[in-house]
């Protein structure tokens, strides 16, 4: 069995990578836009996911400049609200997916907007 912490390490391997063959965008999108708001969704289930979280987001705010990533993450709200408000009647999974993704998304700016990360 993989370990919790294996999984998020290696998301961050990977986004070192995208950085230096893509740029800063893609490795946003990867990191913070995928693997950490698909991690944080985890964590509502899951407490061995919960228990890393702390970790996880420490190593992401080490990765990238912090104006940069408030750049993105505001940028990444707008559009998730976009696609929150957009539901097709036919496809009530795409609204729903996007208002799940803008939940979690609240819930990593909050923590890669603050100051200091403090973990107890």
């Amino acid at each position: 069995m993989v370990k919790f912490e294996e999984v998020w390490r290696d998301q961050c391997e990977a986004t070192a990578t995208i950085l230096s063959r893509y740029g800063e965008r893609a490795a946003l999108d990867y990191l913070v836009g995928e693997k950490l708001l698909h991690f944080v969704s985890a964590t509502r289930g899951q407490p061995a996911f919960a228990a890393q979280l702390p970790s996880f987001v420490t190593r992401v705010r080490q990765m990238f400049p912090r104006e940069v990533m408030l750049t993105y993450l505001t940028e990444m709200e707008a559009r998730l609200t976009e696609e929150s408000h957009e539901v097709d009647m036919d496809d009530l999974s795409l609204g729903s997916s996007a208002i799940s993704d803008l939940t979690s998304l609240k819930q990593v700016a909050d923590l890669l907007r603050v100051e200091n990360l403090g973990i107890a």
